[in-house]
């Protein structure tokens, strides 16, 4: 999977959101309200360019004190979530 081109983390009044620019978003009309934990993943996807849920599971456990289980059901259901906002391929 990938980031598709155009979404990217902002901070808007000191709350992390994913948002559409450029013309390849023009009918994306929402901001996409990420924690703490889910800004540092879409981060970490960026610098990965192609990545899965296994490699995000690994670099959280890598910098979070969290267990291989909670990291992977966290990440799948973010990862499910952009999926179903179109914002990942």
């Amino acid at each position: 999977m990938k980031q598709k081109e155009g979404f990217v983390l902002r901070t808007v009044c000191g709350e992390n959101v994913i948002v559409g620019e450029g013309l390849g978003t023009i009918d994306f009309g929402k901001l996409i309200s990420l924690n703490e934990t889910a800004a540092w993943l879409w981060k970490k996807a960026g610098e990965m360019g192609e990545f899965s849920v296994d490699t995000l599971v690994d670099a959280l456990c890598e910098e979070y004190e969290v267990g291989a289980e909670q990291a992977r059901a966290d990440v799948q259901k973010i990862v499910a979530q952009w999926q179903e906002l179109g914002i990942v391929e």
